[in-house]
């Protein structure tokens, strides 16, 4: 069993984040101990996990909430689930071609920009009109 501090360590989760996802009952099945601190075993730790990847999957809270209350179910509600994870994964793939793109404009930009210092390239621009 560990701590809200301990589990704070072991998920990469600030405490305040983790109070927050526990009073939102977004970590179900949570004890306390004799003191009626909240305690976490590795069952929560691995859902604090997957917690954190749907927050980064860009899931609100509610989506998450959803998701929850879906898995709570058990397995009937896997196909349902699986839809919702199409759905982000698809947004996901989206952001990563975008993401890409401006990669490869930076990219060619240094490059330009390389070119230009060392003499390769002349140096052109969209905004500065240099013929005058």
């Amino acid at each position: 069993m560990y701590s809200m501090k301990e589990t704070c360590q072991k998920v990469g989760m600030s405490y305040e984040t983790l109070k927050y996802y526990c009073n939102e009952g977004l970590i179900p099945n949570v004890e306390r101990d004799k003191n009626n601190y909240r305690i976490f075993n590795d069952k929560n730790i691995a859902w604090i996990n997957s917690l954190s990847c749907l927050k980064d999957c860009g899931m609100s809270i509610a989506e998450m909430r959803e998701y929850l209350e879906l898995c709570l179910k058990g397995q009937s509600t896997i196909p349902q689930r699986q839809k919702i994870l199409a759905i982000k994964k698809q947004d996901l793939l989206k952001k990563q071609q975008m993401l890409q793109k401006s990669i490869d404009y930076i990219t060619w930009k240094q490059d330009f920009y390389n070119d230009v210092l060392s003499g390769k390239t002349k140096y052109v621009s969209n905004l500065i009109d240099e013929d005058n």
